[in-house]
């Protein structure tokens, strides 16, 4: 009787985790769906807002960034404001913490990024609200 019951709330666990992981990122675009309406290919996505909910990550404005970006120095409004990002299928984002492709460095491969607080950029600090430049490419 005993192992019935462990087997029954490992049943229920297991469904409470799929049902998590259902909703995180529920919000953030997958790296396949980036896309713009005239169905060009985007290297990332980026975006000012995250939350500790993950269904609220991937929101505020949004910055797309093409294949082949490179960028030393943030666009107006957005030098330290990137909270989510997204890198496409088969792109690779780089970013600095500096402008000038200076300071800490970091490389995400294509996936969603929902809470920037989470990637840390050395021992105490991560990269919300970090990024000051950035270069991306595609295969």
């Amino acid at each position: 009787m005993r192992g019935g019951q462990e087997d029954g709330m490992a049943a229920v666990l297991a469904a409470v985790l799929a049902a998590v992981l259902t909703v995180c990122g529920a919000q953030c675009p997958t790296p396949a769906d980036l896309k713009p309406a005239n169905g060009t290919r985007l290297c990332a996505q980026l975006y000012t807002e995250d939350s500790v909910y993950y269904e609220r990550c991937c929101a505020g404005s949004s910055l797309a960034v093409p294949p082949g970006a490179d960028v030393p120095y943030m666009p107006t409004g957005w030098a330290g404001e990137v909270s989510s990002l997204v890198v496409g299928t088969r792109c690779e984002l780089t970013v600095w913490s500096r402008a000038g492709k200076e300071g800490n460095k970091k490389s995400f491969s294509a996936g969603a990024f929902p809470r920037l607080q989470e990637v840390r950029r050395g021992l105490f600090r991560d990269w919300n609200d970090a990024i000051r430049s950035y270069y991306c490419k595609c295969n």
